[in-house]
């Protein structure tokens, strides 16, 4: 007979589990980069209830964006798609929030102009897109990484 043994959790620990962020994901590609729970940023593995909505946003997003350029080329960068609008796409440079609830996009729209967009995390509907880096440039600009190693100290970037 083999024994079986049964971890007990406390109710803390059930309520501070069912609190934490969770995250999956699933791939056609088997070796497609996924956002893993283990090699979350130190800000991501805090409670979600302990944020403001525009947070907690923001900093989904940075691991999106992060995620996402792994899987890019030297010839491309990211690239912003708002849906159910006319902004077209904006190649990142800055990413921001405002408490409670407002998300900040700084970047350039494809004509080359400066370009913020300000959302409302109710209508949170991003699109990330390979753009091609400027011409001029020798190496993408790689924000994602800027912006999750902010996140594991815990102060702020600016792009």
């Amino acid at each position: 007979m083999t024994e079986t043994k049964m971890q007990i959790d406390t109710s803390a620990e059930v309520l501070e589990n069912d609190i934490l962020p969770k995250t999956r994901e699933v791939h056609t590609d088997p070796d497609a980069p996924c956002v893993s729970e283990s090699a979350l940023p130190k800000a991501l593995v805090e409670p979600a209830n302990t944020k403001s909505p525009a947070q907690w946003a923001y900093e989904r997003i940075i691991l999106y964006i992060q995620n996402f350029e792994k899987q890019l080329d030297n010839d491309h960068e990211v690239g912003l798609g708002l849906a159910g609008g006319n902004t077209g796409v904006i190649r990142i440079e800055g990413l921001g929030y405002y408490d409670p609830d407002i998300i900040t996009y700084y970047g350039v729209n494809e004509a080359g102009a400066k370009t913020q967009l300000i959302q409302h995390v109710s209508q949170l509907n991003v699109t990330l897109i390979a753009s091609p880096k400027h011409i001029d440039q020798p190496e993408p600009k790689r924000i994602g990484f800027r912006l999750a190693t902010a996140l594991d100290r815990d102060e702020d970037v600016t792009a």
